[in-house]
Protein backbone atom coordinates (compact mmCIF):
# COMPACT_ATOMS: atom_id res chain seq x y z
CA UNK A 1 0.00 0.00 0.00
CA UNK A 2 1.15 3.29 -0.58
CA UNK A 3 2.20 5.67 1.95
CA UNK A 4 -0.12 8.25 0.97
CA UNK A 5 -2.74 6.29 1.04
CA UNK A 6 -4.75 5.76 4.99
CA UNK A 7 -7.98 3.92 5.61
CA UNK A 8 -10.91 5.92 6.90
CA UNK A 9 -11.27 4.59 10.49
CA UNK A 10 -14.54 6.52 11.92
CA UNK A 11 -15.69 6.76 15.55
CA UNK A 12 -19.34 6.38 16.72
CA UNK A 13 -19.75 8.50 19.86
CA UNK A 14 -23.26 7.51 21.24
CA UNK A 15 -25.10 7.14 18.25
CA UNK A 16 -23.29 9.80 16.13
CA UNK A 17 -21.01 9.12 13.60
CA UNK A 18 -17.62 11.09 13.76
CA UNK A 19 -15.27 11.01 10.59
CA UNK A 20 -11.81 12.63 10.29
CA UNK A 21 -8.20 12.30 9.16
CA UNK A 22 -6.68 13.93 11.92
CA UNK A 23 -4.39 11.16 13.21
CA UNK A 24 -2.59 8.37 11.92
CA UNK A 25 -1.91 5.28 13.17
CA UNK A 26 -0.27 1.46 11.71
CA UNK A 27 -1.87 -1.46 12.41
CA UNK A 28 0.16 -3.70 14.71
CA UNK A 29 0.29 -7.29 12.73
CA UNK A 30 0.58 -5.85 9.11
CA UNK A 31 1.62 -2.57 9.07
CA UNK A 32 -1.36 -1.04 7.66
CA UNK A 33 -2.07 2.70 7.90
CA UNK A 34 -5.26 3.75 9.17
CA UNK A 35 -6.90 7.78 10.12
CA UNK A 36 -8.90 8.68 12.74
CA UNK A 37 -10.89 11.49 13.44
CA UNK A 38 -9.83 13.73 16.42
CA UNK A 39 -10.35 12.54 20.11
CA UNK A 40 -12.41 15.33 22.14
CA UNK A 41 -12.13 13.69 25.31
CA UNK A 42 -15.19 15.28 26.72
CA UNK A 43 -17.10 14.06 24.72
CA UNK A 44 -16.11 10.37 26.10
CA UNK A 45 -16.85 11.04 29.62
CA UNK A 46 -20.42 10.72 31.04
CA UNK A 47 -20.32 12.83 34.39
CA UNK A 48 -21.45 10.97 37.46
CA UNK A 49 -24.11 13.32 38.27
CA UNK A 50 -25.95 12.08 35.28
CA UNK A 51 -27.66 8.51 36.26
CA UNK A 52 -26.85 6.10 33.16
CA UNK A 53 -29.19 6.18 30.16
CA UNK A 54 -29.97 2.31 30.68
CA UNK A 55 -30.99 2.76 34.68
CA UNK A 56 -34.67 2.41 33.93
CA UNK A 57 -35.16 0.34 30.59
CA UNK A 58 -36.16 -3.64 31.94
CA UNK A 59 -33.83 -6.36 30.83
CA UNK A 60 -36.42 -7.72 28.91
CA UNK A 61 -36.45 -4.25 25.94
CA UNK A 62 -32.91 -4.21 26.26
CA UNK A 63 -32.87 -7.87 25.28
CA UNK A 64 -35.14 -7.37 22.59
CA UNK A 65 -33.22 -4.63 20.98
CA UNK A 66 -29.71 -6.91 21.14
CA UNK A 67 -31.99 -9.78 19.24
CA UNK A 68 -33.02 -7.12 16.70
CA UNK A 69 -29.52 -5.84 16.04
CA UNK A 70 -28.79 -9.35 15.84
CA UNK A 71 -31.04 -9.33 12.80
CA UNK A 72 -29.97 -6.73 11.28
CA UNK A 73 -25.77 -7.25 11.51
CA UNK A 74 -26.32 -10.09 9.14
CA UNK A 75 -23.75 -9.67 6.80
CA UNK A 76 -25.28 -10.17 2.90
CA UNK A 77 -27.83 -7.33 3.95
CA UNK A 78 -25.83 -5.41 5.96
CA UNK A 79 -23.37 -2.22 4.43
CA UNK A 80 -21.42 -1.70 7.35
CA UNK A 81 -20.13 -4.95 7.95
CA UNK A 82 -19.35 -5.80 4.44
CA UNK A 83 -17.43 -2.35 4.43
CA UNK A 84 -15.93 -3.64 7.01
CA UNK A 85 -15.28 -7.26 6.17
CA UNK A 86 -12.66 -5.42 2.93
CA UNK A 87 -11.08 -3.08 5.94
CA UNK A 88 -10.54 -5.93 7.72
CA UNK A 89 -8.87 -8.11 5.00
CA UNK A 90 -6.75 -5.11 5.16
CA UNK A 91 -5.46 -5.00 8.74
CA UNK A 92 -6.25 -8.46 10.20
CA UNK A 93 -3.64 -11.69 9.98
CA UNK A 94 -6.89 -13.73 9.97
CA UNK A 95 -7.73 -14.42 6.34
CA UNK A 96 -10.54 -13.11 4.76
CA UNK A 97 -12.40 -15.95 4.12
CA UNK A 98 -12.07 -16.73 8.02
CA UNK A 99 -13.14 -12.88 8.61
CA UNK A 100 -16.01 -13.21 6.71
CA UNK A 101 -17.22 -16.49 8.32
CA UNK A 102 -16.51 -15.17 11.68
CA UNK A 103 -19.32 -11.86 10.86
CA UNK A 104 -21.41 -14.51 9.58
CA UNK A 105 -21.48 -16.12 12.94
CA UNK A 106 -22.01 -12.96 14.98
CA UNK A 107 -25.74 -12.92 14.85
CA UNK A 108 -25.67 -15.94 17.11
CA UNK A 109 -23.99 -13.83 20.47
CA UNK A 110 -27.18 -11.71 20.39
CA UNK A 111 -29.63 -14.90 20.03
CA UNK A 112 -31.98 -14.27 22.74
CA UNK A 113 -32.01 -17.99 24.77
CA UNK A 114 -28.04 -17.51 24.85
CA UNK A 115 -28.65 -13.36 26.12
CA UNK A 116 -30.63 -14.82 28.96
CA UNK A 117 -28.49 -17.88 29.79
CA UNK A 118 -25.47 -15.24 30.24
CA UNK A 119 -27.85 -13.12 33.39
CA UNK A 120 -29.32 -15.93 34.66
CA UNK A 121 -25.74 -17.67 35.26
CA UNK A 122 -24.25 -14.36 36.71
CA UNK A 123 -27.08 -13.27 38.91
CA UNK A 124 -29.34 -15.28 41.27
CA UNK A 125 -32.00 -12.89 40.99
CA UNK A 126 -31.89 -10.72 37.77
CA UNK A 127 -34.38 -9.02 39.29
CA UNK A 128 -31.15 -6.98 40.93
CA UNK A 129 -30.55 -5.29 37.40
CA UNK A 130 -34.05 -4.24 36.95
CA UNK A 131 -34.49 -2.56 40.86
CA UNK A 132 -33.18 -3.15 44.09
CA UNK A 133 -34.38 -6.15 45.36
CA UNK A 134 -34.95 -6.97 49.00
CA UNK A 135 -33.43 -9.13 51.82
CA UNK A 136 -33.58 -10.04 55.44
CA UNK A 137 -30.83 -11.66 57.19
CA UNK A 138 -31.19 -14.33 59.72
CA UNK A 139 -31.11 -12.20 62.29
CA UNK A 140 -34.33 -10.20 60.99
CA UNK A 141 -32.54 -7.44 59.15
CA UNK A 142 -33.53 -6.14 56.16
CA UNK A 143 -32.32 -4.52 53.59
CA UNK A 144 -32.02 -4.28 49.33
CA UNK A 145 -29.79 -4.62 46.78
CA UNK A 146 -28.98 -3.72 43.12
CA UNK A 147 -26.64 -4.46 40.27
CA UNK A 148 -26.02 -0.83 39.67
CA UNK A 149 -25.02 0.33 35.79
CA UNK A 150 -21.10 0.50 35.35
CA UNK A 151 -18.91 2.70 33.93
CA UNK A 152 -16.27 0.68 32.24
CA UNK A 153 -13.88 1.25 29.44
CA UNK A 154 -13.41 -1.94 27.06
CA UNK A 155 -9.51 -2.62 25.44
CA UNK A 156 -10.98 -4.99 23.13
CA UNK A 157 -8.93 -7.99 21.44
CA UNK A 158 -7.72 -7.85 18.24
CA UNK A 159 -7.24 -11.57 17.33
CA UNK A 160 -11.06 -11.98 16.52
CA UNK A 161 -13.04 -9.61 14.90
CA UNK A 162 -16.57 -10.58 15.87
CA UNK A 163 -15.73 -10.28 19.51
CA UNK A 164 -16.56 -6.76 19.91
CA UNK A 165 -20.02 -8.29 19.58
CA UNK A 166 -19.92 -10.20 22.92
CA UNK A 167 -18.63 -6.98 24.47
CA UNK A 168 -21.06 -4.91 23.37
CA UNK A 169 -23.71 -7.51 24.58
CA UNK A 170 -22.54 -7.71 28.06
CA UNK A 171 -22.29 -4.37 28.42
CA UNK A 172 -25.91 -3.73 27.62
CA UNK A 173 -26.85 -6.36 29.84
CA UNK A 174 -25.51 -4.54 32.94
CA UNK A 175 -27.04 -1.49 31.75
CA UNK A 176 -23.20 0.05 31.37
CA UNK A 177 -21.63 3.38 30.05
CA UNK A 178 -19.27 1.83 27.65
CA UNK A 179 -16.32 3.41 25.78
CA UNK A 180 -14.84 0.54 23.88
CA UNK A 181 -11.18 1.32 22.48
CA UNK A 182 -10.74 -0.53 19.11
CA UNK A 183 -7.33 -2.33 18.62
CA UNK A 184 -4.95 -1.88 15.82
CA UNK A 185 -5.73 -4.68 14.30
CA UNK A 186 -9.46 -4.01 13.89
CA UNK A 187 -10.66 -0.75 14.23
CA UNK A 188 -13.39 -0.98 12.19
CA UNK A 189 -16.27 -3.74 13.44
CA UNK A 190 -17.28 -2.18 16.39
CA UNK A 191 -18.24 1.37 14.50
CA UNK A 192 -20.12 -0.96 12.10
CA UNK A 193 -22.13 -2.89 14.96
CA UNK A 194 -22.97 0.39 16.37
CA UNK A 195 -23.97 1.98 13.43
CA UNK A 196 -26.19 -0.84 12.79
CA UNK A 197 -27.74 -0.04 16.32
CA UNK A 198 -27.99 3.72 15.58
CA UNK A 199 -29.77 2.75 12.41
CA UNK A 200 -32.47 1.14 14.30
CA UNK A 201 -32.66 4.20 16.84
CA UNK A 202 -30.47 6.60 17.10
CA UNK A 203 -31.56 7.62 20.63
CA UNK A 204 -32.18 4.29 22.05
CA UNK A 205 -30.07 3.91 25.63
CA UNK A 206 -28.64 1.15 24.24
CA UNK A 207 -27.04 3.42 21.64
CA UNK A 208 -26.61 6.42 23.68
CA UNK A 209 -24.46 4.41 26.19
CA UNK A 210 -22.29 3.59 24.23
CA UNK A 211 -18.73 5.25 21.83
CA UNK A 212 -15.98 3.18 20.13
CA UNK A 213 -12.89 5.18 19.55
CA UNK A 214 -8.84 3.77 18.84
CA UNK A 215 -6.12 5.28 20.21
CA UNK A 216 -2.50 4.25 20.60
CA UNK A 217 -1.90 1.73 23.80
CA UNK A 218 0.20 4.10 26.20
CA UNK A 219 -0.88 7.18 25.12
CA UNK A 220 -0.80 9.14 28.19
CA UNK A 221 -2.26 12.29 26.77
CA UNK A 222 -5.57 10.62 26.39
CA UNK A 223 -5.20 7.90 28.98
CA UNK A 224 -4.31 9.83 31.71
CA UNK A 225 -7.76 11.58 31.63
CA UNK A 226 -9.40 8.82 30.73
CA UNK A 227 -8.58 6.28 33.29
CA UNK A 228 -10.13 8.29 36.29
CA UNK A 229 -12.43 6.84 39.24
CA UNK A 230 -14.41 10.10 38.61
CA UNK A 231 -15.12 9.09 35.06
CA UNK A 232 -14.72 5.22 35.17
CA UNK A 233 -15.09 2.29 37.29
CA UNK A 234 -13.91 -0.92 35.50
CA UNK A 235 -11.29 -1.07 32.35
CA UNK A 236 -12.08 -4.55 31.04
CA UNK A 237 -8.67 -5.51 28.93
CA UNK A 238 -8.25 -7.77 26.64
CA UNK A 239 -4.96 -8.11 25.30
CA UNK A 240 -1.18 -9.16 25.85
CA UNK A 241 0.77 -8.50 28.65
CA UNK A 242 2.65 -5.00 27.77
CA UNK A 243 -1.11 -3.97 27.04
CA UNK A 244 -2.38 -5.60 30.90
CA UNK A 245 0.93 -4.04 32.29
CA UNK A 246 0.08 -0.48 30.57
CA UNK A 247 -3.52 -0.78 32.68
CA UNK A 248 -2.29 -1.74 35.47
CA UNK A 249 -0.75 1.27 36.57
CA UNK A 250 -3.70 3.34 36.63
CA UNK A 251 -5.01 1.43 39.07
CA UNK A 252 -5.98 2.75 42.01
CA UNK A 253 -9.22 3.27 44.78
CA UNK A 254 -12.16 3.72 42.62
CA UNK A 255 -11.35 1.55 39.25
CA UNK A 256 -10.71 -1.87 39.02
CA UNK A 257 -9.38 -3.99 36.10
CA UNK A 258 -11.56 -7.60 34.71
CA UNK A 259 -8.71 -8.72 33.00
CA UNK A 260 -9.24 -11.04 30.50
CA UNK A 261 -5.19 -11.84 29.85
CA UNK A 262 -2.99 -13.95 28.08
CA UNK A 263 -4.26 -17.57 28.34
CA UNK A 264 -2.83 -20.85 26.83
CA UNK A 265 -5.09 -23.91 26.27
CA UNK A 266 -3.46 -27.61 25.98
CA UNK A 267 -4.37 -30.77 25.17
CA UNK A 268 -4.38 -34.06 27.19
CA UNK A 269 -4.74 -37.52 25.52
CA UNK A 270 -4.80 -40.80 27.14
CA UNK A 271 -2.99 -43.97 26.37
CA UNK A 272 -6.26 -45.06 24.63
CA UNK A 273 -5.99 -42.88 21.66
CA UNK A 274 -3.76 -46.21 20.55
CA UNK A 275 -6.59 -48.55 20.30
CA UNK A 276 -6.92 -48.34 17.21
CA UNK A 277 -5.89 -46.61 13.82
CA UNK A 278 -9.57 -45.45 14.03
CA UNK A 279 -9.41 -44.26 17.31
CA UNK A 280 -6.27 -42.55 16.87
CA UNK A 281 -7.22 -40.78 13.40
CA UNK A 282 -10.21 -39.27 15.32
CA UNK A 283 -8.50 -37.77 18.09
CA UNK A 284 -5.40 -36.49 16.08
CA UNK A 285 -8.49 -34.54 13.98
CA UNK A 286 -10.12 -33.39 17.51
CA UNK A 287 -6.48 -32.09 18.58
CA UNK A 288 -5.87 -30.27 15.34
CA UNK A 289 -9.50 -28.76 15.18
CA UNK A 290 -8.83 -27.23 18.77
CA UNK A 291 -5.07 -26.40 17.05
CA UNK A 292 -6.30 -24.56 14.50
CA UNK A 293 -9.05 -22.18 15.95
CA UNK A 294 -8.17 -18.37 14.63
CA UNK A 295 -4.77 -20.58 13.12
CA UNK A 296 -4.04 -21.25 17.22
CA UNK A 297 -4.20 -17.28 17.98
CA UNK A 298 -7.24 -17.95 19.69
CA UNK A 299 -6.32 -18.53 23.62
CA UNK A 300 -8.55 -21.32 23.87
CA UNK A 301 -6.67 -22.71 21.28
CA UNK A 302 -4.43 -25.84 21.67
CA UNK A 303 -0.49 -25.48 21.84
CA UNK A 304 0.48 -27.96 23.67
CA UNK A 305 -0.19 -31.86 23.27
CA UNK A 306 0.34 -34.30 26.78
CA UNK A 307 0.32 -37.65 25.79
CA UNK A 308 0.03 -40.05 27.95
CA UNK A 309 2.70 -43.15 26.48
CA UNK A 310 6.37 -44.13 26.92
CA UNK A 311 7.05 -45.22 23.55
CA UNK A 312 8.15 -43.16 21.88
CA UNK A 313 7.35 -44.97 18.92
CA UNK A 314 3.66 -44.59 19.24
CA UNK A 315 4.54 -40.74 20.28
CA UNK A 316 5.56 -40.80 16.68
CA UNK A 317 2.71 -42.17 15.40
CA UNK A 318 0.36 -39.45 16.97
CA UNK A 319 2.77 -36.73 16.09
CA UNK A 320 2.98 -38.22 12.02
CA UNK A 321 -1.45 -38.57 12.14
CA UNK A 322 -1.51 -35.11 13.84
CA UNK A 323 0.38 -33.08 11.30
CA UNK A 324 -1.68 -33.28 7.96
CA UNK A 325 -4.38 -32.51 9.76
CA UNK A 326 -3.37 -29.08 10.76
CA UNK A 327 -2.95 -28.28 6.99
CA UNK A 328 -6.88 -28.26 6.56
CA UNK A 329 -8.98 -25.48 5.59
CA UNK A 330 -11.77 -25.19 8.54
CA UNK A 331 -14.56 -23.04 9.11
CA UNK A 332 -12.28 -20.54 11.46
CA UNK A 333 -8.85 -21.72 10.70
CA UNK A 334 -7.04 -21.28 6.97
CA UNK A 335 -4.81 -24.71 5.37
CA UNK A 336 -2.02 -22.29 5.29
CA UNK A 337 -1.54 -19.79 8.08
CA UNK A 338 1.28 -17.09 8.63
CA UNK A 339 4.34 -18.63 8.86
CA UNK A 340 5.88 -18.03 12.41
CA UNK A 341 8.36 -15.32 13.92
CA UNK A 342 11.91 -15.54 12.61
CA UNK A 343 12.89 -16.53 16.08
CA UNK A 344 10.37 -19.20 16.77
CA UNK A 345 11.90 -20.43 13.50
CA UNK A 346 15.78 -20.29 14.51
CA UNK A 347 14.46 -21.64 17.52
CA UNK A 348 13.06 -25.08 16.45
CA UNK A 349 15.47 -25.26 13.51
CA UNK A 350 18.30 -25.12 16.20
CA UNK A 351 16.22 -27.76 18.86
CA UNK A 352 15.61 -30.23 15.83
CA UNK A 353 18.86 -30.39 15.00
CA UNK A 354 19.91 -31.08 18.40
CA UNK A 355 19.17 -34.90 18.66
CA UNK A 356 16.86 -37.51 19.81
CA UNK A 357 15.18 -35.57 22.83
CA UNK A 358 13.26 -33.62 20.00
CA UNK A 359 11.89 -34.72 16.76
CA UNK A 360 10.16 -31.88 14.85
CA UNK A 361 7.58 -33.12 12.12
CA UNK A 362 6.57 -30.99 9.01
CA UNK A 363 8.51 -27.81 7.89
CA UNK A 364 7.75 -23.95 7.81
CA UNK A 365 5.42 -24.15 4.65
CA UNK A 366 2.09 -22.45 7.10
CA UNK A 367 0.55 -26.32 7.09
CA UNK A 368 1.26 -26.21 10.40
CA UNK A 369 4.24 -28.61 12.46
CA UNK A 370 4.58 -31.17 15.02
CA UNK A 371 7.18 -30.94 17.80
CA UNK A 372 7.64 -33.67 20.23
CA UNK A 373 9.26 -33.97 23.02
CA UNK A 374 9.92 -34.45 26.32
CA UNK A 375 9.37 -31.58 27.97
CA UNK A 376 7.30 -28.59 26.89
CA UNK A 377 9.21 -26.35 24.98
CA UNK A 378 10.21 -23.14 25.91
CA UNK A 379 8.60 -20.93 23.79
CA UNK A 380 5.14 -20.03 22.72
CA UNK A 381 3.84 -22.38 19.75
CA UNK A 382 1.70 -20.24 17.30
CA UNK A 383 1.01 -20.37 13.85
CA UNK A 384 -0.05 -23.72 13.97
CA UNK A 385 2.64 -25.37 15.89
CA UNK A 386 2.02 -28.18 18.04
CA UNK A 387 4.14 -29.00 20.58
CA UNK A 388 3.25 -33.06 21.35
CA UNK A 389 4.67 -33.87 25.34
CA UNK A 390 5.83 -37.49 25.89
CA UNK A 391 4.45 -37.97 29.89
CA UNK A 392 3.78 -41.80 31.61
CA UNK A 393 0.11 -40.32 32.80
CA UNK A 394 -2.35 -37.48 32.58
CA UNK A 395 -1.59 -37.11 36.23
CA UNK A 396 1.82 -36.12 35.95
CA UNK A 397 0.66 -33.65 32.70
CA UNK A 398 -1.20 -32.02 35.80
CA UNK A 399 2.04 -30.22 36.68
CA UNK A 400 2.13 -28.18 33.39
CA UNK A 401 -1.41 -26.72 33.94
CA UNK A 402 -1.08 -23.11 35.85
CA UNK A 403 -3.49 -19.81 35.90
CA UNK A 404 -2.67 -19.18 32.55
CA UNK A 405 -4.03 -22.34 31.27
CA UNK A 406 -7.64 -21.54 29.76
CA UNK A 407 -8.77 -24.59 27.99
CA UNK A 408 -7.94 -28.29 28.89
CA UNK A 409 -9.28 -31.14 25.89
CA UNK A 410 -9.59 -34.00 27.27
CA UNK A 411 -9.39 -38.10 25.60
CA UNK A 412 -11.09 -40.18 26.69
CA UNK A 413 -13.96 -37.87 27.31
CA UNK A 414 -14.75 -40.02 30.62
CA UNK A 415 -10.99 -38.96 32.14
CA UNK A 416 -12.41 -35.31 32.54
CA UNK A 417 -14.03 -36.23 35.79
CA UNK A 418 -11.19 -37.99 37.23
CA UNK A 419 -8.81 -35.19 36.34
CA UNK A 420 -11.22 -31.69 36.70
CA UNK A 421 -10.47 -31.14 40.08
CA UNK A 422 -6.79 -31.76 40.49
CA UNK A 423 -6.58 -29.24 36.89
CA UNK A 424 -8.65 -26.21 38.69
CA UNK A 425 -6.47 -26.81 41.86
CA UNK A 426 -3.23 -26.17 39.39
CA UNK A 427 -4.86 -22.92 38.40
CA UNK A 428 -6.85 -24.60 35.44
CA UNK A 429 -10.08 -22.78 34.11
CA UNK A 430 -11.87 -24.75 31.90
CA UNK A 431 -12.23 -28.68 30.69
CA UNK A 432 -14.08 -30.13 27.96
CA UNK A 433 -14.09 -33.03 25.15
CA UNK A 434 -11.08 -32.70 22.62
CA UNK A 435 -12.07 -31.15 19.70
CA UNK A 436 -15.22 -29.30 21.13
CA UNK A 437 -12.75 -26.02 22.61
CA UNK A 438 -14.08 -23.75 20.40
CA UNK A 439 -18.11 -24.55 21.47
CA UNK A 440 -19.89 -22.97 24.97
CA UNK A 441 -21.97 -24.20 27.24
CA UNK A 442 -24.50 -20.82 26.93
CA UNK A 443 -23.50 -19.00 30.32
CA UNK A 444 -20.78 -20.74 31.21
CA UNK A 445 -17.96 -18.84 33.07
CA UNK A 446 -15.07 -17.16 31.16
CA UNK A 447 -11.48 -17.26 32.46
CA UNK A 448 -12.70 -18.07 36.33
CA UNK A 449 -14.94 -15.79 36.66
CA UNK A 450 -19.01 -14.73 36.05
CA UNK A 451 -17.89 -11.66 33.60
CA UNK A 452 -21.41 -10.01 34.17
CA UNK A 453 -21.24 -10.23 38.09
CA UNK A 454 -17.42 -8.62 38.04
CA UNK A 455 -19.37 -5.74 35.76
CA UNK A 456 -21.94 -4.09 37.86
CA UNK A 457 -21.20 -1.79 40.65
CA UNK A 458 -22.84 -3.56 43.42
CA UNK A 459 -24.85 -1.15 45.94
CA UNK A 460 -26.36 -2.38 49.16
CA UNK A 461 -29.54 -0.35 51.02
CA UNK A 462 -29.13 -2.18 54.69
CA UNK A 463 -32.32 -0.83 56.73
CA UNK A 464 -31.19 -1.36 60.39
CA UNK A 465 -33.66 -0.70 63.05
CA UNK A 466 -31.10 -0.27 65.94
CA UNK A 467 -27.06 0.40 65.67
CA UNK A 468 -27.33 -2.75 67.91
CA UNK A 469 -28.95 -5.47 65.89
CA UNK A 470 -25.47 -6.89 65.13
CA UNK A 471 -23.72 -7.30 68.82
CA UNK A 472 -21.32 -9.44 67.98
CA UNK A 473 -19.11 -6.64 66.12
CA UNK A 474 -17.21 -4.17 67.66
Amino acid sequence: MSAAVALSAPFVIRGELVEGDTSRHRSRDLGVDFATPAIELDALVTPRSELPPLLNVPLAEIIDFLVETGERLRLDGNPHMQRCLDLVAETNPLPRRVVENLYRAAPALLNRDSLWAQVESNFADPAVLDGWVSRTDAAGNTGAVRAFPPRVVHMLAGNAPSGCVASIAQSALVKGISLFKMPSSDPFTTVAVLRTMAEIDPNHPVVQSMSAVYWAGGDETIERTIYRPQYFDKIVAWGGGPAINNVVKYLGPGIQLVSFDPKSSISMIGREVFASDQVLADVAERVAADTCVFNQEACLASRFVFLETTDRAQARRFCAELLPRLGVDRVFGSAVAPLPPTDIRDEVEVMGAMGDELEVFGRFDGRGMVVLSDEPVDFHPSNKISNVVMVSSLDEAVRYVNVATQTIGVYPFERKAQLRDALAGAGGQRVCRVGTANGHVEGGPHDAMYPLARLVHWMGDDDILTADANPALP
